[in-house]
């Protein structure tokens, strides 16, 4: 179970707990503007009044664009012995909901007693809260399971209401049928769509993405997410971030098997669409989006046979049959293929070796700048994602200028100045040509397989 202290801020209904001082503050509330709801409260706006209009930067855009409500529904599932996964409640009434039963409450989910479960739901992301209470009832052969959920078109808001849906399912498995607080709290939070919902907004605008990517921070992880995040992905995977780094980079579909609990490996999830940033302005804009799907069942096997690119997660075993699903399969910490010409990117080049000895390196030197200089301001979540884009945007770059050149040929040189290992690199850089759009670049014959 995720510890307290990586929960975001509690709603205004909430009990709130006592302040602490340090470097444990969640990474939500130092990017937050003031006021519950993201706004600023009315002594700044009579503030700002009196010293006449300022220009709002567009990274202020961004974050008041991120901070709006959009909770299109809110909803209860339960599990019923003789049925199994059921809706029992929800709003709106006439939502179509069909299927969220078994999105809120993940396959194998008996097994745990708390769980949290990103997904997605047509055009829309959902988060829900899971909890398994023992009770002295034959009916239930002896305990009862309930989720609590919600469902926005963007997944950038949800963690903001983890704990209000922690404390709702434990007051659904206490006191079954008690909605008047989801109740209001739709009320308060539902979002304002346009009539038939069809334009609504599933991702950050491109004009405040960019401002917040030269920000170095990655808005959505600032956002959503706990203070650890990529730091415990990382470690996790320790050298196969390397590997994972560059399937993403390829847009390639990346499917993540773990048993329950599914949280922390919805974390996964979205820490691979991470890896995949780029800052540079018109590369990328031809190649299918990376979005994350979450947590998928067999129900979602329709859907992801027409997806191009994802990174999902699963606790269903069935799907490692499923081999046209997904171009990599993620089993714990073993990343593995069954494509022949995607093998050669699950060895470790010399250039990823290095690499990653430079971001252990960089991480240390961060640990230790914030224990001797108490120095709270820079994080590892800043580090690791920043590494990233900078090492992507070094790749765009380089190839952005061989493009450009009177002599468009890739060469040792110029793939050294990407980073990247002329011999252990080539497979993944010839793939990088096709599915950016450089294909009409030379590749030197000196470019051979080790």
């Amino acid at each position: 179970m995720v510890e307290r202290s990586d929960r975001a801020p509690l709603l205004d209904w909430e009990e709130v707990p006592a302040a602490s001082d340090g470097c444990g503050a969640s990474p939500a509330t130092s990017i937050a503007p003031a006021g519950s709801d993201g706004a600023l409260v009315p002594a700044e706006e009579e503030h700002l009044s009196d010293a006449g209009p300022r220009e709002v930067s567009l990274e202020e855009r961004m974050v008041n664009w991120e901070e709006k409500d959009q909770i299109v529904s809110v909803f209860v599932v339960t599990f019923n012995t003789r049925s199994g996964n059921m809706l029992e409640w929800c709003l709106p009434k006439d939502m179509d909901l069909e299927g969220v039963e078994f999105k809120a409450i993940a396959s194998g989910s008996h097994r745990v007693t708390t769980d949290f479960i990103y997904f997605r739901k047509g055009s829309y992301f959902g988060l829900a809260c899971f909890a398994n209470m023992a009770v002295e009832s034959t009916v239930e052969r002896g305990a009862r399971m309930k989720s609590v959920g919600i469902l926005s078109p963007s997944y950038t808001l949800l963690y903001r209401y983890m704990s209000f849906l922690e404390h709702q399912v434990r007051l659904q498995l206490q006191s079954p049928g008690h909605y008047s607080p989801l109740e209001a709290f739709y009320e308060d939070k539902r979002a304002l769509l346009p009539p038939g919902g069809d334009a609504v907004v599933t991702a950050c605008p491109a004009n405040a993405w960019g401002a917040a990517i030269n920000h170095s921070m990655h808005p959505e992880m600032k956002i959503t997410h706990p203070a650890g995040c990529m730091s415990q992905f990382i470690r996790f995977f320790g050298e196969q971030i390397m590997v994972l780094w560059k399937l993403a980079l390829l847009r390639r579909r990346i499917l993540i098997f773990s048993p329950p609990p599914v949280g922390v490996v919805c974390y996964r999830v979205y820490c691979c669409c991470c890896l995949a940033n780029i800052s540079i302005p018109g590369v990328g804009v031809a190649v299918p989006e990376f979005r994350p799907f979450f947590y998928v069942n067999v129900a979602d096997i329709s859907a992801l046979e027409n997806e191009l690119s994802y990174v999902a997660c699963t606790t269903e075993k069935i799907f490692e049959e499923k081999k046209d699903l997904y171009d990599v399969y993620v089993d714990n910490q073993n990343v593995k293929t069954y494509r022949d010409g995607l093998k050669p990117l699950l060895r470790l080049s010399t250039a990823d070796r290095e690499k990653y000895r430079k971001l252990t390196e960089q991480r240390q030197m961060l640990l230790y700048s914030q224990e001797e200089n108490g120095d709270c301001v820079s994080s590892e979540e800043d580090l690791f994602i920043l590494f990233f884009l900078e090492q992507n945007n070094r790749i765009f770059q380089t190839l952005s200028e061989v493009a450009g050149s009177t002599d468009p040929t890739v060469t040792q040189e110029s793939v050294r100045a990407m980073g990247l290992d002329p011999h252990g690199d080539r497979l993944f850089l010839l793939h990088l040509l096709e599915i950016y759009g450089y294909d009409t670049l030379l590749v030197s014959e000196q470019l051979c397989c080790s």
